[in-house]
């Protein structure tokens, strides 16, 4: 099915060895880190995928995203070897999230026969972009959060005997979130994270997660299914760029450059721009933005949090004041 999505953009056929050489269920008798990666093996051909599925939405949403590396490994694979990885790391996260957007639709769920032809109402586009929301709005002070406080401890600001304090008063500033039970110096919150004791970068999936919007609106201008003049004939939300050759197309002029650019002509060559945008981000959800408004305003909701609570205790503090 994800192949499927992938070749009616005209964009390019898994090789047989991903399906020979793939690891798409959990091997009996074997232990497997389970974990969603995609591999290229650079020798032009090989590229495959390990993920342990089941059959869920889930696992049916990530099988699209890491078969989005896999494309990209597939459009890049005749530069030369130092070209071939992504214009920047974000771009290589958003391309399978790109995809997705148009996925997880209703619209194409049908059309894909995963889902029963239902009447579009304004309560269940709101329920859709709420549940969208939570996985990338919510997502984003964290994403960014992660290496600010890394880059803090590069630079000194943040020393040995303030890691845990640091990370939680970041938490909290930026997300509102303060842990259940206080924290102290003791302890090592961020190590809980891989990417923070594994030492992997991670502000490549807060670039994804904006420029994955970017992208997608872009493909959606092509594929005649969105028009900035006017948004609300054609929601940005609903767009699936499923059997658009046109979207397609443009999708692959970018992808072939692999590296070979600098990451802001990779995206001009897309959507026109030379810098990341919240923009299309904003398009999106606009419809879940208005009804926030209004519906917090009705029940007189009180936004944000406090800024001063002390919710980690520092060498020789005992108790909170």
């Amino acid at each position: 099915v994800a192949e499927e999505f992938f070749t009616s953009l005209n964009l390019s056929a898994m090789p047989q060895t991903f399906w020979d050489k793939s690891i798409l269920e959990k091997p009996n008798g074997r232990d497997l880190v389970c974990h969603a990666s995609a591999w290229d093996f650079y020798d032009s051909n090989d590229f495959r995928i390990k993920q342990c599925t089941s059959v869920n939405f889930m696992d049916f949403i990530t099988a699209h995203h890491e078969m989005g590396h896999i494309q990209y490994f597939l459009q890049y694979k005749d530069q030369p070897f130092i070209y071939r990885e992504g214009a920047n790391e974000g771009f290589h996260e958003a391309i399978g999230d790109t995809i997705a957007l148009s996925v997880s639709t209703p619209k194409h769920l049908h059309k894909i026969g995963l889902l029963p032809k239902t009447s579009r109402t304004y309560e269940a586009d709101i329920n859709y972009l709420y549940k969208i929301g939570l996985d990338k709005i919510v997502f984003l002070p964290f994403g960014y959060l992660m290496d600010l406080w890394r880059w803090n401890v590069f630079k000194g600001i943040t020393t040995e005997d303030q890691y845990n304090c640091d990370w939680w008063k970041l938490k909290y500033s930026y997300q509102g979130i303060e842990p259940p039970v206080t924290r102290t110096e003791n302890d090592f919150d961020p190590g809980s994270k891989y990417h923070i004791v594994g030492s992997v970068p991670y502000i490549r999936y807060f670039v994804s997660f904006i420029v994955q919007f970017q992208f997608h609106q872009a493909l959606c201008e092509k594929a005649g299914q969105f028009d900035p003049k006017n948004p609300t004939s054609k929601p940005l939300h609903e767009c699936d760029i499923y059997q658009s050759t046109n979207a397609g197309n443009a999708f692959k002029e970018m992808l072939k450059l692999g590296s070979s650019k600098p990451w802001f002509d990779a995206m001009e060559l897309l959507t026109g721009q030379r810098e990341m945008d919240a923009g299309p981000l904003l398009n999106y959800f606009s419809p879940l933005y208005e009804w926030l408004q209004n519906e917090n305003k009705r029940t007189g909701e009180h936004l944000g949090w406090e800024t001063n609570k002390k919710i980690c205790l520092k060498k020789g503090e005992t108790s909170q004041p």
